[in-house]
């Protein structure tokens, strides 16, 4: 695997730098948006999902799963603290292994990302139309996804603070209703429906934590604006720790209320399992008010990708391999608006097209790699002692923490089918060839 020498990696640091970005991203901000993306779709729906395989014991398998992305998010903390340039992961993958390998990351990502938030703006539009039946007509939900994307990408071209500050108000309208219902049903829960009738074996929690993890993912997306994070190397790390806790805590409550409220009955509800707990307190204006909050929570997730996604787009172009277009900022809100209307255009088409939802478990298996590639290069970073602005953070541990990261990554990907790893493959040979042929024209004109 190729390596940089130092030389080398200071001067991709220094030709890669972002000096037309503004560094507007605090603690405050990028926890907001890591806890917006992390908290998507899925809360809404995976309770019944971890109760239909361990029952009343489904606790354990969140534990777990935080357990799991504690690890990951030491070697993403590490990483981010090191390296403070726009791309996220697929910049961490760069300064420590080279632009083939990097490029590969941000290809993983950008699968991961297109397909993942199409399909999450496809289940919004879905969402829509239970709720407004004329939105289920094809012309009118292609309207609707236009109007997502084109909405969002006006937003993030005023400025990243515009953007920020619009997913610090969709993340507290996402958890308005997740902790009203909490608030309400916690009163009323059955004590026998949270009782044990059996101790779990290993292989029912690690089945249920392999559904579950996709429930804590998504802070790949929030890490990608790193060039216009404030102090890095103390920002990144907090964020990261803070946001953990606070969805780890949710969901353990969410996950709590529901069981006592629904008990064994909790599984047979497997498309709104909350809904229909909240109607079980609140009646039926109580459905309705979480079902609105699923909607929400789906344009947050839409929100907080259009304002991460579109920099790895940027990203590539100022690596070379995408249209020097992508790196164009604009002069006056300083955010790169090409690659900004670009993504939202491609996604908008992704989400239209229902044919590209079948595609989303190959999101989660990118994701995975990607976390792979990234645990690997925070080891690289910190063995070669990178450093970009400040004192990086230091991983406990040493390397003990990013082996054990790798290894649980590994024994999740396992799980996976040879389809999917065969898609992933195809689509990385595809990409090799894209990167050789660039590279060749690239050397020809210079």
């Amino acid at each position: 695997m190729l390596c940089l020498n130092p030389a080398e990696v200071h001067f991709l640091l220094d030709m890669r730098s972002d000096p037309g970005f503004v560094r507007a991203l605090g603690v405050r901000q990028l926890t907001a948006s890591i806890i917006n993306v992390t908290i998507g779709a899925g809360i809404f729906v995976l309770p019944a999902a971890a109760a239909a395989t361990l029952g009343a014991a489904a606790p354990l398998a969140y534990i777990v799963c935080a357990v799991l992305m504690a690890l990951i998010v030491c070697c993403f903390a590490s990483a981010g603290s090191r390296v403070s340039l726009t791309g996220g992961l697929y910049a961490y993958v760069e300064v420590a292994f080279g632009p083939f390998v990097g490029f590969l990351a941000g290809v993983l990502y950008a699968l991961m990302a297109a397909f993942a938030v199409a399909s999450v703006a496809s289940a919004f539009a879905g969402s829509v139309g239970a709720l407004w039946s004329t939105a289920n007509t094809r012309a009118v939900r292609a309207v609707l996804l236009v109007a997502l994307f084109g909405g969002l990408a006006a937003i993030n071209v005023r400025g990243v603070k515009l953007g920020a500050r619009v997913i610090e108000i969709m993340t507290a309208a996402k958890l308005l209703p997740l902790a009203v219902f909490v608030a309400a049903g916690i009163w009323s829960v059955n004590p026998e429906y949270l009782r044990w009738t059996s101790r779990p074996d290993l292989s029912q929690i690690g089945r249920t934590a392999v559904v579950l993890i996709f429930a804590f993912v998504g802070v790949e997306i929030a890490l990608v604006p790193s060039g216009e994070i404030r102090d890095p190397a103390r920002t990144v790390p907090r964020a990261l720790f803070l946001a953990l806790a606070i969805t780890t805590t949710l969901y353990l409550l969410i996950q709590a209320t529901a069981q006592g409220l629904l008990g064994p009955a909790m599984s047979t509800f497997a498309a709104a399992p909350l809904a229909e707990a909240a109607a079980r307190v609140l009646g039926s204006s109580g459905r309705l008010f979480v079902l609105a909050g699923a909607i929400v929570s789906m344009f947050g997730y839409a929100a907080g990708d259009m304002l991460g996604s579109p920099r790895a787009w940027y990203a590539f172009g100022r690596a070379g391999i995408l249209p020097a277009a992508m790196t164009r900022i604009h002069a006056r809100y300083h955010t790169p608006y090409v690659a900004i209307v670009v993504y939202a255009c491609v996604v908008a088409a992704l989400s239209i097209s229902s044919s590209f939802t079948q595609l989303a478990v190959l999101a989660n298996v990118a994701a995975l790699t990607l976390y792979l590639m990234c645990v690997v290069a925070s080891f690289e970073l910190q063995r070669r002692d990178i450093r970009a602005d400040g004192t990086p953070f230091a991983v406990p541990g040493g390397p003990t923490i990013p082996i054990a990261a790798a290894a649980v990554i590994l024994w999740l990907l396992s799980n996976a089918t040879r389809r999917e790893f065969a898609i992933e493959a195809i689509v990385l040979v595809a990409a090799s060839l894209l990167y050789s042929i660039r590279t060749r024209v690239g050397q020809r004109r210079g």
